[in-house]
């Protein structure tokens, strides 16, 4: 990446359509953790009986009472954010946060835990009304570039939130005697902070005025849920990031034990290695958006959840078989425990190309006056899948299961359920494998990406210079088109299969098979139908020469039938590659090229069906490619 886009990844926290978006939605996380931390230290070692209940059953009630209204409202949320103007709607939610503040720092002075249990459900009230305008209102502030980087900062500026609060919360609570006061006083400035930062969010216009509000949440969870699987990899993409906080709560709620049972440590380790983890969270996602040239790269996640299960299986092996009690500087000194920290990172890490390329996904392949009510669909069923980890994890570590032991398990069970998301949508693992390969061979730069739509048919075009123009095409385009491509290739042995998952569409020549002719004619025009895209090479042959042979007449058949945008593209720099022709056949001279050889894909401007001729697109795949081959 250059360093301009650089900068301009790390600009936006300067400009006022993000930054006081950012602002807010951290004060948000800050205080959920400041009050949750706080309550869960003041019941545990304060206040005794809570309602006739034993602390440790008091604190499993906290959580439930903070995930309940997950349940009962996301519904609601998401469509009040669809019909509403988003930026007024914040700026109330925050203004509630002020009352609810209020009330927990009464609470706080007077010691009243039943009162505290009532706020932390209002608390749990706030975010979830907050959370789908949070990530419904960027793709209306943020360019489609710039989605991925803003994903980035809220993602990771989540996390860090989790931890500052944590600490801090805990750093006050331990002051006698007026701990709980310091932590009331502290939620109601940074509540007070949230709201003055929501007062220069920029409007944003609803995208469904009209839509009907149904109160009836049980009814209307269920129509979120049918909403949102209507798109197949918009819903795998929601049930992916449910399954990664199911993996992340396991994570994070058996750091303390983990440390205590496991490694001999004290609350200070347990800071530490949440620290360690929180900071790989933030190095994978930025990491993330630059290895993915600024564009929702569904290839990371694959690779994110291998690393997910790797790191965390290396963690259970390079964990203690017995613990013995140490304190931080002890245990830093000790060789395998740079080790341990290292796996916390690039579990981190991980998550972060797991989880950001999914969220990027869900805003940018939803349907505009829909997105909200999807974004409060995947709330409810990442609330349900941490209660269901909370569930397995009790299950497990009852019978027996070993902290360590658990996170082997989940590594495990992270590799399953990969497999079974992947395989519901192929265009996953296929953009990783492709992805992978033109990072390892080949230095892919891009121009003119923002033509290419983000919803909608249309035809992309290109020159065909090498037997690795696809994969390199797959591995950078945004959207994943449907390669039209000539049916001895397709059978080609090794590779097949991926031509099948990849659901490209074989053709012969009419002389050949008039027959397949006209069945592809039929299935690129049911594609175009269902709003995907296709790809052809017009040429309908490899270049034997570098230049571009005059295209054939093919489309023009494809766009009487379907007069959808025309999108030229053009290849240079791979002429001359192992995958060329330059030397006689293909695939013959090895190292012909050093590795990480540049490539330049430039995509020009959609054109319009009427009248385009096949001179016509040639001259401007000419005119895109330059002089070079």
């Amino acid at each position: 990446m250059s360093s301009r886009e650089s900068g301009s990844t790390f600009s936006l926290l300067a400009r006022r359509r993000f930054g006081p978006l950012f602002a807010t939605q951290f004060c948000g996380a800050f205080n959920d953790n400041v009050f949750k931390n706080s309550l869960v230290l003041l019941i545990t070692f304060q206040s005794g009986a809570v309602f006739g209940l034993a602390p440790a059953v008091a604190v499993q009630l906290a959580a439930g009472l903070f995930v309940l209204p997950f349940f009962l409202f996301s519904a609601l949320a998401g469509q009040l954010a669809d019909k509403y103007e988003k930026t007024r709607l914040i700026r109330l939610i925050k203004l509630a946060e002020i009352a609810i503040a209020l009330i927990a720092a009464i609470g706080f002075v007077s010691r009243h835990a039943e009162l505290l249990l009532v706020t932390l459900f209002l608390m749990g009230v706030h975010s979830t009304f907050f959370g789908p305008l949070k990530y419904s209102i960027l793709p209306q502030h943020l360019r489609r570039e710039e989605l991925v980087g803003g994903n980035a900062w809220v993602e990771s500026g989540t996390f860090v939130a989790i931890l500052a609060g944590s600490v801090l919360s805990g750093l006050l609570m331990a002051v006698p005697p007026i701990g709980p006061e310091l932590c009331g006083g502290l939620a109601l400035l940074v509540a007070l902070a949230g709201y003055a930062a929501s007062r220069r969010i920029p409007a944003a216009p609803p995208p469904a005025p009209e839509l009907k509000i149904h109160h009836n949440f049980i009814g209307e969870t269920f129509r979120n849920l049918r909403l949102a699987a209507r798109d197949r990899t918009v819903f795998t993409g929601l049930l992916g990031i449910s399954w990664f906080w199911f993996f992340g709560a396991i994570l994070l709620t058996e750091f303390a034990p983990y440390v205590k049972d496991t490694l001999g440590g004290d609350e200070l380790m347990v800071t530490t290695l949440l620290g360690t983890f929180i900071i790989g969270i933030a190095a994978g996602s930025f990491l993330c958006e630059r290895f993915s040239a600024r564009q929702v790269e569904l290839g990371l996640v694959p690779l994110g959840c291998l690393g997910l299960s790797l790191f965390a299986a290396d963690l259970w092996l390079a964990s203690p078989a017995a613990a013995m009690p140490t304190d931080l500087g002890r245990f830093l000194a000790q060789p395998g425990s740079w080790r341990i920290l290292f796996d916390l990172v690039m579990i981190g890490v991980s998550g972060g190309f797991f989880t950001v390329p999914l969220y990027a996904l869900i805003q940018s392949r939803s349907e505009v006056a829909e997105r909200s009510r999807i974004i409060a669909a995947n709330n409810i069923l990442n609330s349900a899948f941490m209660v269901v980890a909370s569930l397995c994890a009790m299950l497990l570590l009852g019978s027996g299961l070993s902290v360590a032991g658990l996170f082997l398990a989940c590594a495990g069970a992270n590799l399953v359920v990969g497999a079974l998301l992947f395989l519901r949508v192929p265009e996953f693992y296929l953009r990783a494998i492709a992805w992978t390969l033109t990072h390892v061979i080949y230095r892919v730069e891009r121009q003119g990406m923002e033509h290419i739509p983000a919803r909608g048919p249309a035809v992309l075009i290109c020159n065909h210079v090498s037997f690795a123009d696809a994969v390199v095409l797959m591995g950078v385009l945004p959207r994943l088109p449907r390669f039209v491509i000539d049916q001895q290739i397709h059978r080609t042995p090794l590779v097949s299969w991926l031509f099948r998952a990849s659901r490209t569409i074989p053709v012969a020549s009419a002389h050949e098979d008039r027959h397949s002719v006209q069945r592809a004619y039929d299935e690129i025009a049911a594609t175009l139908e269902a709003g995907d895209l296709v790809f052809i090479f017009p040429e309908g042959r490899l270049s034997p020469d570098g230049e571009i042979a005059p295209f054939k007449g093919g489309l023009n058949k494809i766009l009487r039938r379907n007069p959808v945008p025309v999108i030229p593209m053009a290849l240079s720099g791979l002429w001359g590659s192992f995958f060329s022709r330059k030397y006689g056949r293909a695939m013959t001279r090895p190292f012909v090229r050093g590795a990480f050889n540049r490539v330049l894909l430039t995509v020009g401007e959609p054109l319009a069906p009427e009248g385009l001729t096949p001179s016509r697109l040639r001259e401007e795949v000419v005119a895109l490619r330059g002089e070079r081959p």
